[in-house]
């Protein structure tokens, strides 16, 4: 399954800045497709050089997920080198609410499309 998303909000800080300089960033984003809905997500970041960077990330969302409503967190992150960009990311488990509890699997962000590749989990027990 695949939405897009458009970043609302970014706001970075610096927080070692020591070389290279260490940052956080605090981001919104609003999902359109398949996920509606919005996110919240806090990035820790490293940019050594033009062109190369790696980041770390959790995010919440919240809205629905093909037709099912709740919420679930995602813990994300990639880096970019000379050679190309690897990203990988997860749906914590346990961490969805209301209709999309159960929910696990993987996700992966790429410039303001996210793939997901999830099932949802008997919830009920026993």
């Amino acid at each position: 399954m695949e939405s897009t998303f458009t970043i609302t909000r970014w706001d970075d800080t610096t927080w070692d800045e020591a070389e290279p300089k260490l940052g956080r960033v605090l981001v919104e984003k609003t999902y359109t497709g398949v996920l509606e809905g919005t996110s919240t997500a806090e990035l820790t970041t490293c940019q050594p050089s033009e062109g190369q960077a790696g980041y770390v990330g959790t995010e919440r969302f919240t809205g629905t997920l093909d037709g099912r409503t709740g919420s679930f967190v995602m813990q994300h992150g990639g880096v970019v080198s000379a050679a190309g960009a690897r990203s990988f990311g997860h749906v914590v488990p346990g961490s969805g609410t209301g209709g999309l509890a159960g929910l696990g699997g993987e996700v992966r962000l790429a410039h303001e499309l996210i793939t997901l590749d999830v099932v949802f989990e008997d919830v009920r027990g026993g």
